[in-house]
């Protein structure tokens, strides 16, 4: 039996592949899963809840800003996840911090450095690139917002990332499998959490807190 179990969340598969051999080499005894979406990832963790550590891309299909980190640390606050990103704002960082990730590795960090990371925070401990500041890299701001944002039910996060991908709620019904009037509840309580009138001030409150890289290719 492994020792470890890690689930590798990214939409390219070459890094995906990359990563696991690279933790495979580090690890006398390692299990992996991997995932290219948070759709993959949801799937694959509602039916093995024996996850020892999620590695967590921001950037992937079905996810905006920080809302695949919401989701997962609501749904499963057990699990420990570290985003493993080509962003590398100090911003960021600590915003991922402020959300419940465990750790932040840049993707540009040298393998040593990423093996560090997974071995740090499954040791539980909290772990950040070194020689990054993120003590003064908040915005007091946003503070109020992102802990707004951290009362948001799994399911209502699920809901504000398709509002994100501009579905409409008879089509978020249909991909959840419940009732158009379940989802208008649903809208009227994140509404009502992050404090805005519309769903549209609601998906531009979680693009606000999101990583500047995120932020400009969205606006582009």
């Amino acid at each position: 039996m492994a020792e470890h179990k890690i689930a590798i969340v990214d939409d390219h598969p070459l890094f995906r592949d990359a990563l696991n051999q690279s933790l495979q080499s580090t690890f006398k005894s390692l299990e992996t899963v991997e995932a290219g979406s948070m759709a993959e990832l949801t799937e694959l963790s509602s039916h093995d809840q024996n996850i020892d550590l999620v590695l967590l891309d921001l950037s992937m299909p079905g996810v905006q800003a920080f809302s695949g980190l919401l989701y997962l640390r609501a749904q499963y606050p057990q699990i420990p996840v570290a985003i493993v990103s080509a962003i590398d704002e100090p911003s960021t960082i600590r915003r991922a911090i402020d959300f419940g990730a465990s750790g932040f590795v840049p993707k540009s960090q040298p393998v040593d450095q990423i093996r560090k990371a997974v071995e740090a925070v499954l040791a539980g401990e909290i772990w950040t690139p070194p020689g990054v500041d993120i003590e003064n890299a908040g915005n007091s701001e946003d503070e109020e917002l992102i802990v707004r944002l951290g009362k948001l039910t799994p399911q209502q996060v699920r809901v504000l990332m398709m509002l994100s991908e501009g579905l409409l709620n008879k089509q978020i019904a249909f991909e959840l499998a419940v009732s158009e009037a379940t989802i208008k509840a649903h809208v009227s309580a994140i509404l009502q959490k992050l404090g805005v009138d519309s769903r549209t001030q609601a998906v531009i409150a979680i693009n606000r807190v999101g990583p500047q890289d995120l932020q400009s290719n969205a606006a582009r």
